[in-house]
């Protein structure tokens, strides 16, 4: 077999090889969070990044909690968002207790679960 001829399948193979891998995605990278007082409680809206390959693997949930723990109200994404990344989801009516500053965000995938990055945002009534 010549060179070439060698060459030409060894990168036929390849190209098999890597079309036949599954995409990597990580943890779901949670890119802002902002914060709104409303008459009925609080709004977030959250920007998140995730590598979603479809509905196999996909940035599914985002959380908010008090420091202390205490979870607040939680955004479930029923789909993947793999051609719109980053994306900016919203929750509202969400009751924060009187007394707390600061809450933080969290945001889980469908396959990893909950990442660990934690994004902590201040409460501020404009």
């Amino acid at each position: 077999m010549s060179v070439l001829k060698r060459a030409f399948c060894c990168s036929i193979v390849l190209a098999a090889a890597f079309a036949a891998a599954p995409a990597k995605a990580g943890d779901v990278d949670i890119v802002d969070a902002k914060a709104r007082k409303t008459a009925n409680g609080w709004s977030f809206s959250v920007t998140l990044e995730h590598g979603d390959t479809g509905w196999d693997h996909y940035a599914d949930l985002w959380q908010v909690y008090t420091p202390d723990g205490k979870l607040l109200g939680e955004r479930v994404l029923l789909h993947p968002h793999v051609q719109e990344q980053p994306f900016i989801r919203s929750l509202s009516g969400v009751v924060v207790p009187e007394g707390v500053t600061e809450v933080i965000i969290r945001a889980r995938d469908s396959v990893h679960g909950t990442s660990p990055q934690e994004h902590r945002l201040s409460l501020t009534a404009e």
